[in-house]
């Protein structure tokens, strides 16, 4: 097991929840009464925050606070609830082909900013979950806190400070960054093969390598969508039981992985 550096156990076991946000939210406390990491939980096309909320519940992560967050922009012309991260569609109701996702990734950095200011996450310990757009918008967003060195330590070298992981699940990186140094944030880009309908472009693993120092790739074969049962979430649990901290009595960390998660159905 790698030893990592420890956190201030002064600090306070629970976070305070965050108050007003500019998108609206659904916050859960960890399960087990200590608030040592925060999941971002980003939902994709046509979605809302609900079901991503009630995944983060299911997850029961050790010491882990999940925020499920629902996009700005509420998709056109449909009587459900059915939200989009960017403008998605031409006027004529096809899918853009390069569509811009600017305003997204400012607002999750504008929040990833609050949450360090105001409730006291650090930053890298901070984790993000997107599936399509939503893992889109994450994977961009680390990249922006990264280039732009939105979080940094003070000293006569600054030190560039990243989100500690991102889970895109069939979401590829939209800006095609080429970055040095490249992000140091680890990131998992779950993702379904052709003749899949959510099939990743080819081009998507490269881009990720182009942006990010450690990219790890899960590739399944058939279904669609959310990961679906017990052996498709089984790497994206090894993966966060690698990453997730955990503050023990005896100044130590233990990697502990939490349960699966129910079958995740968008409603």
């Amino acid at each position: 097991m790698t030893v990592r550096q420890l956190p201030d156990l002064q600090s306070p076991r629970r976070k305070p929840a965050p108050g007003a946000l500019p998108l609206k939210y659904s916050y859960v406390p960890s399960d087990d009464g200590t608030d040592e990491n925060l999941l971002i939980l980003l939902h994709g096309l046509g979605d809302t925050e609900l079901p991503f909320a009630n995944l983060g519940r299911s997850l029961k992560l050790p010491q882990t606070a999940t925020l499920s967050l629902r996009a700005a922009i509420r998709i056109p012309f449909l009587e459900e609830d059915a939200f989009q991260w960017y403008p998605s569609f031409d006027p004529l109701g096809d899918l853009l082909e390069r569509p811009n996702p600017t305003g997204a990734v400012d607002l999750i950095v504008a929040i990833l900013q609050t949450l360090v200011n105001d409730c006291g996450w650090p930053v890298n310990r901070i984790h993000m979950f997107g599936f399509a757009q939503g893992g889109s918008v994450a994977a961009e967003a680390a990249i922006k806190i990264w280039k732009e060195r939105t979080f940094a330590s003070e000293g006569e070298t600054i030190q560039r400070l990243g989100l500690a992981s991102v889970i895109t699940v069939g979401g590829p990186l939209l800006e095609h960054p080429t970055i040095t140094p490249r992000c140091s944030t680890r990131i998992l880009v779950f993702h379904r093969i052709s003749p899949s309908a959510s099939a990743l472009p080819e081009s998507a693993l490269g881009s990720f390598r182009k942006g990010f120092e450690r990219v790890q790739e899960v590739k399944i074969t058939g279904g669609e969508g959310m990961p679906r049962n017990r052996q498709e979430w089984e790497p994206i649990m090894r993966f966060w039981s690698e990453v997730l901290e955990r503050r023990r009595p005896n100044d130590m960390f233990e990697v502990v992985s939490g349960g699966l998660p129910n079958e995740h159905r968008k409603t």
